[in-house]
């Protein structure tokens, strides 16, 4: 099994409480020292795991997080970044919202930092739930937050992310690309039938790739530079992949899943379906290989230790922003009324605790969570620590304790 950590950057507090420092400096998100701290943050966080052995580093994709959470603008130039200061650990944005993003603009900003990084990139490709941002940068394919419901928006959600992908590896694999979308009224070249007047056409014939000028002189298709560093494209991985339908189209594309699934006879589920799936498209994986599930995880040397350290900023982070986005459904037990909604006041430590979204306590008590998961998945591949209420709300000393303390005294146990 191999280890990676996946962060949420905060603007961390300034002498006093985070949330104090949110309201003095409204909106924080605007506040450039503010700002600071936090590059100052993750820059620590990414060196010390790359240090200490964790695998991967991953970082999501969010906009106009004025209230300072969720700060990550663009992944990729902040990976870019990341990718100067560190020296083995894997870079992974998981991810970058599809919808949201020029396709021949993504695939070269993403062959760009596999050739910076030599290789230690895998690529997180998203569909994007927050209706705030999404729903303006998404405007040009008319495309809208993903709903999980659906409906015909999130259905139109679902198809532009597919189609964005498609162009995406045309523009990798292809040295002249020429193609007409119906999905997102999008043509290579524009238009369609060729571009006349090309000042540089006998340059573009002699030097250019084959195909890209037609035998009227006119350019007939184009070619996406650099291709990336690794062939013929970076491992493409999914977040929070929780929908049937999401699992099923990650194994017919071979993107490696990253599940939101706590309980682990529920995570083994998808897990089979995503086995299934993938031997349908000739892949035969082993239960729970190119699969990943993310956890929050709070160590320290002992379980009352932890709870006190990690218990409060947890359920105040998770219950309070992720909540009214419907991630409380996570943590749904058999006993709870299938018809109500999760309530904020459930999602505290405890109940995380019980459905194993969180492994909270000593060395000993995190190693018996994962060996509950790898009991009904031997072959599972990736773990990740989902740092929520950490980075920004702890002390940096403290966040990089709960690292080191995973790296020496549980990734030994079971790492490749």
């Amino acid at each position: 099994m191999k280890f990676s950590i996946f962060l949420n950057p905060q603007i961390p507090g300034s002498g006093y409480s985070q949330e104090d420092n949110a309201v003095a400096k409204r909106p924080i998100g605007r506040d450039v020292e503010s700002y600071q701290a936090l590059l100052h943050e993750v820059r620590e966080i990414a060196v010390h795991a790359d240090q200490i052995g964790f695998d991967a580093l991953m970082m999501t994709e969010h906009h106009f997080h004025s209230e300072g959470f969720e700060f990550s603008v663009n992944p990729l130039m902040f990976l870019t970044d990341l990718a100067a200061r560190t020296e083995r650990i894997l870079l992974a944005p998981l991810g970058i919202v599809l919808p949201a993003w020029d396709p021949i603009r993504a695939a070269e900003d993403v062959a760009l930092l596999d050739h910076f990084s030599k290789g230690r990139l895998r690529l997180g490709v998203a569909r994007g739930y927050q209706n705030r941002w999404m729903n303006v940068l998404g405007q040009r394919w008319h495309a809208a937050a993903a709903r999980s419901d659906g409906s015909a928006s999130d259905t139109r959600n679902f198809d532009v992310f597919g189609e964005v992908l498609k162009i995406m590896k045309m523009a990798w694999t292809q040295d002249s690309l020429r193609y007409k979308s119906d999905v997102l009224d999008y043509e290579v070249p524009s238009p369609y039938e060729g571009i006349e007047g090309w000042p540089a056409l006998e340059w573009t014939k002699k030097f250019g790739a084959p195909g890209e000028v037609d035998e009227q002189g006119r350019i007939h298709a184009v070619s996406v530079g650099p291709k990336p560093y690794q062939n013929p494209y970076p491992e493409l991985w999914q977040p929070f992949t929780i929908s049937d339908r999401s699992v099923i189209r990650a194994a017919q594309e071979d993107i490696l899943p990253w599940m939101f699934t706590p309980n682990p006879d529920e995570h083994a589920a998808k897990a089979r379906l995503y086995q299934e799936e993938s031997a349908k498209c000739g892949r035969d994986y082993k239960l729970g290989e190119h699969t990943g599930i993310l956890k929050i995880v709070g160590m320290a040397d002992t379980r009352e230790e932890a709870i006190a350290t990690y218990g409060k900023g947890m359920q105040k982070d998770f219950a309070a922003f992720f909540g009214p986005f419907g991630y409380l459904e996570v943590l749904r037990k058999q006993e709870d009324d299938k018809h109500k909604p999760i309530s904020p006041e459930k999602g505290d430590y405890k109940r995380m605790n019980e459905v194993e979204m969180a492994l909270l306590g000593g060395p000993d008590d995190v190693k018996r969570g994962i060996q509950r998961m790898l009991d009904r998945m031997p072959d599972l591949e990736w773990f990740g620590l989902f740092m929520q209420g950490q980075q920004g709300v702890l002390p940096l000393d403290t966040v990089k304790r709960n690292l080191e303390l995973f790296a020496t005294k549980v990734i030994p146990e079971f790492a490749d």
